[in-house]
């Protein structure tokens, strides 16, 4: 087993590099996935991070190079021209993100916020690269890095996943709170199909909602639930931007109008920031959009709709919605 490491350049335009069929994309390496023997889980773990960022610092070093002393690169046309190769972009899912800026699963890694932080209605500040190498380096005074266990109990004490060296350390630049961007596919969609969704089948029972969406008359050529939405498995990146179409009038008078409001202020903000370009009119729509969320919140854990392995919660404590707030940052 391995992960493909995938390169393109920022320069190309968006609607070119996301099709595969273009090759947009370089293929540069795949990063060993590898089965430790330790018979500790979190040591294995351990040792799997470090592995990652060991593999991204030998494949990326003349991109490093590149960045820190230039390099001769010609345009289309046969022009030379003197370039630097920072990291602007990596695109990843959540618990990769994590892991790529060296920080644990219970923290943003990108914002200063951790798992209790998670819900809170405003932006914290940047988890830059220099917090975490510092956090990193104080860690490395209280334990030895090559001592497993006790460097896992400093490490997380200072919020980190135990990487000692990540690979964006020497890289000018290169850092996490700037180059881990939104990714539409995993914080809108799949956020979307994993607690907005999640939350109306609750409110109202599966059978309930499978019924409504069976009675939606759909358009030629959108996608059609006639068996509703509830026992769907496997579903595509299409299929959850199909329900969203419908959410809004599949639980219309049947959950409290906060309720409606609060899944509609998320199905707004997820369409507006998806916009190809902004003002100062439309970013604020964005904010207002997320804004109206927090304050209406509230009611979806009155109504019980948010439930875990153990029965109903009454947190917040969702990764991907508090990264939304970076959304709002990076526009």
């Amino acid at each position: 087993m391995a992960h493909p490491l995938l390169l393109s350049l920022a320069n190309i335009d968006a609607d070119i590099r996301s099709k595969g069929s273009l090759h947009a994309h370089l293929l540069l390496a795949l990063l060993p996935v590898a089965s430790f023997i330790h018979p500790k889980t979190r040591v294995r773990s351990l040792l799997s991070d470090r592995l990652v960022h060991e593999s991204l610092d030998f494949v990326l070093k003349p991109l490093k190079v590149a960045a820190t002393v230039g390099i001769m690169m010609s345009d289309p046309v046969g022009n030379s021209h003197y370039c630097f190769t920072p990291l602007v972009a990596y695109i990843a899912d959540t618990p990769e993100q994590c892991l790529l800026a060296g920080i644990s699963p219970k923290a943003s890694p990108v914002l200063t916020a951790t798992y209790k932080q998670f819900g809170d209605p405003y932006p914290h500040p940047p988890r830059t690269a220099a917090i975490t190498l510092d956090a990193i380096k104080a860690a490395c005074e209280e334990a030895n890095p090559d001592d497993f266990e006790d460097f896992l109990k400093a490490a997380k004490r200072h919020v980190l996943n135990g990487v000692h060296e990540p690979f964006f350390r020497n890289w000018p630049l290169a850092d996490p709170s700037k180059f881990l961007t939104p990714e539409v596919l995993h914080l809108f969609h799949r956020l979307f199909w994993d607690h907005d969704l999640q939350w109306c089948i609750a409110a109202l029972g599966p059978d309930e909602i499978d019924y409504r969406f069976s009675l939606i008359q759909t358009p030629v050529g959108y996608r059609s639930f006639e068996e509703g939405i509830s026992k769907l498995k496997q579903v595509t990146g299409r299929d959850h931007r199909s329900a969203q179409r419908y959410t809004i009038g599949a639980v219309a008078g049947a959950v409290p109008p906060k309720f409606l409001a609060a899944i509609s202020a998320l199905l707004d903000f997820r369409y507006l920031a998806q916009m190809p370009w902004f003002d100062d009119n439309t970013l604020a729509s964005v904010e207002a959009a997320l804004r109206t969320f927090h304050v209406n919140k509230s009611t979806i854990i009155a109504a019980r709709a948010r439930w875990g392995s153990n029965g109903p919660l009454e947190h917040w404590e969702i990764p991907k919605l508090e990264l939304l707030q970076n959304v709002v940052a990076s526009i």
